[in-house]
């Protein structure tokens, strides 16, 4: 249970809520209010209740459901990676490879927000951002590889920017708007990294099945993944 005061109590224990150090910063959230980050589901939340499993391994059910309420958010995630990380390194150095990332970051994170979309962050190649339904996360992702298409007219070959995008919907835990983690993050992060290619956007079987509009056309693929043996059927867009 949840008290109004700055403790929260999971089954007889009562933990003092403390705020992350950045706890005063402002932050644009999904939903486009602005607002402190919030005290609960600060990291340094999470490490408590993590350090209360593994010093009551009894509770670990109790504290598991306690901290899907604290930290769980059902939203649409997605990940975006770069194409060509390891061979533009190769050929022209670290600097030239960072200088792509910014380039990058400079035209998606406009785009992110102008479809309600939060950039939670940011990690070597990858942008990872968190919205409140698919149909905003795909009109993102296809405005980012437009732009990015337009830039390619005027950048040298070698400077030219590609990315492919996994989206996933469903249940994750949201770390102080930080960091994430989830079923539907691994999915698109496996769509978005290992399977998609230069200018894809993939949605998981949960991200198609929330996406409502008709004007997003989409085609069915599916694969087998030797990893523990799963079986992932994926939707592609169609470009717009």
């Amino acid at each position: 249970m949840i008290s109004s005061s700055s403790q929260i109590e999971v089954g007889l224990c009562c933990y003092d809520l403390k705020p992350s150090q950045e706890s005063q910063r402002v932050t644009k959230t999904v939903s486009g209010n602005q607002e402190p980050v919030s005290h609960r589901n600060s990291r340094e939340n999470l490490e408590r209740l993590l350090d209360e499993i593994i010093e009551q391994p009894e509770r670990l059910d109790e504290i598991t459901r306690f901290m899907d309420e604290m930290f769980g958010q059902e939203k649409a995630v997605m990940i975006l990676d770069m194409s060509g990380f390891s061979q533009t390194t190769q050929r022209f150095g670290i600097t030239s490879f960072l200088l792509m990332i910014h380039e990058m970051q400079r035209i998606a994170e406009p785009c992110v927000v102008a479809h309600n979309g939060l950039v939670l962050k940011t990690e070597a190649d990858n942008l990872f951002c968190l919205f409140d339904n698919v149909a905003d996360a795909v009109r993102s992702s296809q405005e980012i590889t437009r732009h990015l298409a337009a830039a390619n007219q005027i950048l040298p070959q070698s400077r030219r920017l590609y990315v492919s995008i996994g989206i996933g919907y469903g249940m994750i835990l949201n770390i102080a708007d930080e960091d994430l983690y989830g079923n539907e993050v691994n999915l698109a992060s496996k769509l978005g990294e290992d399977i998609g290619g230069m200018g894809e956007i993939l949605l998981t079987s949960a991200a198609h099945a929330q996406l409502q509009e008709s004007d997003i056309q989409c085609k069915t693929e599916s694969i087998s993944i030797s990893i523990s043996g799963l079986e992932l059927t994926y939707f592609t867009v169609q470009n717009a």
